[in-house]
């Protein structure tokens, strides 16, 4: 099995044990039969013992276990696949999420629009693994960091990383570490969370604009739903067996600290608030190409590592953009707390009383309450949460990007903005350039490119692949000061 990567370059980057690669391939030596990442600080295999596979799963699969000393399986994941929109990639997305654990595989290749033998044909090819391989893999990653950063009982941290059983949760942490699970736990740091809580570092690619993010997030924090300042951020989420709140700070790493309903949902929720901020990108390339080009290069030099914001809940986000459409980003926010707390549900987690972003059904039904604004633009929202409601538009973030924006553009009151604003946000579309947005237009005339919808839009082509991170950089630009401001 190879990777995309060739051969030459992928031993390049494990002989000079480059972070950069950790999570876009592992490394398997036939003389150990183990794996490694890339970066691995044991001495390099000679080239005629390695072989190279695009995931851990594929390694696991072939007959290899997970190397103890670099813990491949707490890297990042893949940048490639992040970016990613065919099949393949939606379908690690939706795995992540645990649809393989809650609805098998003939749920996971129903979302797609395959047949389940065809689905796994197209993974084996593309991924090294199947679809319950790769479910496999990505439980083993969630155990092992709950083993070794929190003091969760054996059986829930079995049930937590969505295994079905203890037995069948001992098995697999044998057979990808090597280890019992008691033996892997007695490597942990030492680090512990207050009771009832969970709290994980997440692996992150530097550089982390943390700052950046937070401040864009902060802008936008629904009352009552988020809390978002210069170092955190946290919120209240539905997931599929209940509701959670998190929070996530960048002070040395970036560290996530939950509390869920149903412990069986942490999987789906590290793989949300992976996609949320952006962990799995590649700063250096991305940051690479856009500094090529001299009008971005300053930006990217005075924050280096920005990333795309993703969306917690797709749905919501529909709403939101659909209610963000020609105001001000504080007069939606406005909108937005009055929406939420009006028809948001409210419960206690964590010892106090929080709120939910309302539902698509309460929208649906009491939306015209709650909202303010034109008639035809509440028409609109309420139009959209229905369909959103009764399943006749599906927005999961694992849909083909080109059918999603379709799809958005046929609902009354969606226009180019809000589509591929959406786009951008659910799917983590690396290539999207809203030319026609008036704060991003600012900020592009400050960094002397041109301004105008068509004008920009041409400029921009030259930004390709990397148009969303560009557009990130120029919303900041428009809000930084000017030269010689106090």
């Amino acid at each position: 099995m190879t990777t995309r990567m060739g051969f030459d370059e992928c031993y390049r980057a494990v002989s000079a044990r480059d972070r950069r690669f950790d999570g876009q391939f592992v490394t398997a030596v036939r003389t150990t039969g183990i794996y490694c990442r890339p970066s691995c600080p044991a001495r390099t295999p000679l080239p005629a013992n390695v072989s190279f596979y695009p995931t851990s799963a594929a390694a696991h699969e072939a007959g290899y276990r997970a190397c103890r000393r670099c813990l491949p399986e707490a890297a990042p994941g893949s940048p490639a696949w992040d970016i990613r929109g065919d099949a393949a990639a939606r379908a690690l997305r939706l795995i992540a999420d645990g649809i393989v654990d809650r609805e098998g595989v003939s749920g996971l290749a129903a979302r797609l629009g395959y047949s389940s033998r065809h689905l796994g044909r197209l993974l084996a090819d593309e991924l090294g693994a199947g679809p319950l391989a790769l479910a496999r893999a990505h439980r083993a990653h969630t155990a092992r960091a709950l083993l070794v950063e929190t003091d969760l009982p054996m059986g829930d941290v079995a049930f937590a990383a969505g295994f079905a059983s203890v037995r069948q949760f001992n098995d697999t942490v044998r057979q990808v570490f090597a280890l019992s699970p008691t033996r892997l736990r007695a490597l942990r740091p030492g680090q512990r969370a207050a009771p009832g809580e969970i709290s994980l570092s997440l692996p992150v690619r530097e550089p982390f604009d943390a700052p950046g993010l937070f401040r864009w997030m902060a802008s936008r924090a629904v009352a009552g739903v988020e809390e978002a300042d210069d170092a955190s951020f946290s919120r209240t989420l539905r997931l599929a067996r209940g509701s959670a709140w998190f929070r996530v700070r960048a002070d040395d790493g970036v560290r996530l600290t939950a509390h869920l309903q149903d412990l069986r949902d942490l999987g789906s929720l590290i793989g949300r608030v992976r996609r949320l901020f952006d962990l799995d990108a590649d700063p250096v390339a991305v940051d690479a190409a856009l500094s090529a080009h001299p009008e971005l290069a300053p930006l990217v030099a005075a924050a280096p590592g920005a990333r795309v914001p993703g969306a917690a809940d797709p749905g919501e986000m529909l709403v939101r953009a659909m209610v963000g459409q020609q105001i001000s980003v504080a007069s939606a926010r406005t909108l937005l707390g009055r929406l939420a707390d009006r028809l948001g549900e409210r419960l206690e987690i964590a010892g106090e009383e929080r709120t939910l972003f309302p539902t698509p059904e309460a929208i649906a039904e009491r939306g015209r309450d709650a909202l303010r604004g034109p008639a035809r633009r509440v028409d609109a929202i309420v139009g959209a949460a229905a369909a959103l409601a009764d399943g006749s538009l599906s927005l999961t973030g694992a849909e083909d990007a080109a059918e999603q924006r379709a799809a958005l553009l046929a609902l009354p009151g969606v226009g180019p903005w809000t589509a591929d604003y959406v786009r951008m946000r659910v799917s983590g579309d690396p290539d999207v350039l809203l030319t026609g947005d008036l704060a991003l237009r600012q900020g592009a005339a400050r960094a002397g490119i041109p301004d105008s919808p068509r004008a920009l839009a041409a400029w921009g082509e030259r930004l390709a692949p990397w148009r969303s991170y560009a557009a990130i950089r120029l919303w900041a630009n428009a809000r930084a000061p000017k030269t010689g401001d106090a």
